[in-house]
């Protein structure tokens, strides 16, 4: 794997340093003007690895890597370090929430009118956006978790105080986010009649079959789904939408707080303003969705008890969303029989459009299902080559064609209209709004080291981080080169000649998607190596080999002399740890023991040598 996260995030850690703190002052900056999701993704490029690479915590300033001190320097020394991040963060918390100490989600400059030349309203521009209530998750544990572990080490009075202040700003704005995301979740049903219905169908139906076939086949492949949605009614819910057996249904979440979605009732007063999003589900949105709410249930999450007990009920009726999510996705992505939906590309939504970038949507949902479930190498071979196709045709592993439609995925991004953004609670009327999004790259990265991770065969797993390599060298030339941001991303020119070389800001919304992918990495490099049947099977025949040679030595006596005494010890340690290594680590089990028949086989022929006696 040709992929170097822990040198790529300290570069990235410099290079973000270097643009965001100017003249002893984070500043929030960058290709959009500051809005509360941008500022978050800023943040995350420093505290999302510090949060879940065990090799990157900043939380213990006398434990923090020399090339760690080096990349953030411009912080100043180690112990300098956490209060700096801590004055960005309250500074952040403070940014985005309102005078009656309510925090903020709005879209602001992310939120784009569907027709150019118009001109959004203000009160569109402040429209919460689910892309900030995950974001918002993700950086508040972030948060909580730091200053867990710091205030341990502190015993400065004031700096406990900052820290006691910012944990009260980071949990409520946790729990205005959970909440948000409640209230965002949704279910759209349709008559299998419906062009809605007949998309779906079509979309599914991999076999020819009768459409009243189809529709009994998904009845009855998302009964449990069914049955769990109408369960759903804290926030927005779907049980009135599933009144209505008969009709085929979708969920996920909508791009913010749906239309007439009721409020959550909290123990501390917290304003919850007004839905105005349709009610359906984004793919992309729900795709967000999911990766915030992973982090709530997460090992670090648990470890940490970074929760309230409010929070800790939040987070079951999210992870109730989730997981019915993931399995009405994932069934859809997997219907069909011999070729799988998800395997028909390009993926088409009920609302008629399609693209290769809703299929890699479905393959985000179904990968994280495939984990769930532990899948095997024919599953996960099935999405690789998914995977592969998309990237080829997404010209992320080929070269693009002039006048390429498939690079607009890139620049300027797949343009989601939000539907419900132009009617306000107010009564006003604005223009349509739309929400730009170009993660294909960083998407497709993601998920193919996602599934490098889980690939038991050592041929898939090679495969596939072989793409991953190839998708690395694509985004890593589309990184900025010159001025203040260089390190940064985004120079999608770089990559494809036929764009026009554009703004020199970083885009923090793709630089904050390949930290992720970085992290992921990371991850997967820190966990035992991927084991192998044949291998184990090896150091077991060797280790049997090996045991009898060594138990053969010591009963000759050979341990009269010192010097042989003291080998035939160290070849016995040796041969332990060949045996305590041998289930996780087969190839490094057989290293050892070859080492150890080697030295065995030494010793036999000088013995040999001095009686004479060859064999």
């Amino acid at each position: 794997m040709q992929i170097r996260p822990r040198q790529s995030l300290l570069d990235l850690w410099r290079a973000t340093v270097a643009y965001s703190y100017r003249d002893g002052t984070w500043t929030p900056d960058g290709r959009a003007e500051p809005n509360s999701t941008s500022d978050a993704e800023q943040l995350l490029c420093l505290m999302y690895p510090a949060s879940q690479v065990a090799a990157f915590k900043l939380d213990r300033p006398d434990e923090t890597a020399r090339d760690m001190r080096e990349a953030l320097a411009q912080f100043g020394g180690a112990a300098d370090i956490p209060q700096k991040l801590i004055t960005a963060l309250r500074d952040y918390m403070e940014r985005y929430t309102t005078g009656s100490n309510t925090p903020v989600f709005a879209g602001g400059s992310y939120l784009e009118p569907r027709v150019e030349g118009e001109l959004l309203i203000p009160e569109q521009q402040r429209l919460d956006i689910v892309d900030s209530f995950s974001m918002s998750i993700t950086l508040s544990l972030a948060t909580l978790g730091f200053l867990k572990v710091f205030e341990k080490v502190v015993r400065r009075p004031a700096v406990r105080e900052q820290i006691s202040e910012l944990e009260k700003m980071a949990s409520r704005r946790l729990t205005a986010a959970m909440i948000g995301l409640l209230r965002s979740f949704t279910v759209h049903s349709f008559a299998p009649d419906s062009p809605a219905g007949r998309a779906l169908c079509e979309r599914v139906n991999q076999r020819g079959l009768p459409q009243e076939k189809i529709v009994a086949e998904l009845h009855e492949a998302l009964a449990r789904v069914r049955v769990g949605l109408a369960e759903v009614t804290v926030g927005s819910g779907g049980a009135e939408a599933l009144e209505n057996e008969e009709y085929l249904f979708e969920c996920g979440w909508s791009w913010g707080v749906v239309k007439d979605a009721p409020r959550v009732k909290t123990g501390e007063p917290l304003e919850q303003p007004a839905g105005v999003a349709a009610r359906r589900p984004f793919l992309y949105f729900t795709v967000v969705a999911l990766d915030g709410i992973l982090d709530l249930f997460s090992e670090r999450t648990r470890i940490l008890d970074l929760l309230t007990e409010e929070q800790q009920v939040f987070m079951r009726y999210l992870q109730i969303r989730w997981d019915l999510t993931q399995q009405y996705w994932s069934t859809l992505a997997g219907f069909g029989g011999e070729r799988w939906a998800l395997e028909d590309i390009p993926w088409r939504t009920t609302d008629g459009r399609e693209s290769d970038y809703y299929s890699l949507l479905v393959t985000s949902v179904t990968v994280e299902a495939l984990v769930q479930r532990r899948a095997g190498d024919l599953d996960l071979a099935r999405v690789a080559r998914v995977l592969d196709e998309l990237s080829a045709r997404g010209r992320v592993t080929r070269r693009a064609l002039e006048d390429d439609p498939a690079v607009e995925m890139h620049v300027p991004g797949v343009r989601l209209n939000l539907f419900g953004a132009e009617e306000l609670p107010s009564g006003e009327i604005g223009p349509d709004v739309v929400w730009p999004v170009s993660d294909f790259a960083t998407a497709l990265l993601k998920r193919t080291i996602r599934v490098a991770s889980l690939a038991r065969g050592t041929a898939l797993r090679d495969q596939l981080l072989r793409l991953s390599d190839e998708i690395w060298a694509h985004l890593h030339r589309r990184r900025l080169t010159s001025g203040l941001a260089h390190g940064l991303w985004d120079d999608a020119s770089a990559a494809f000649p036929q764009v026009k070389s554009g703004d020199q800001a970083p885009s923090w919304y793709l630089t904050e998607r390949v930290m992720e992918c970085l992290v992921v990495v990371a991850n997967m490099i820190n966990e035992d190596p991927l084991r192998n049947d044949r291998l184990r099977e090896t150091a077991q025949d060797l280790a049997i080999e090996a045991d009898h040679l060594y138990s053969q030595e010591l009963l000759r006596g050979s341990t009269d002399a010192a010097a042989m005494r003291n080998e035939l010890d160290h070849l016995g340690r040796r041969l332990d740890r060949a045996r305590v290594v041998a289930g996780s680590k087969p190839g490094s089990s057989i290293a050892i023991l070859l080492e150890v028949l080697g030295a065995l086989d030494k010793l036999a022929a000088a013995r040999q040598s001095r009686q004479g006696d060859p064999e």
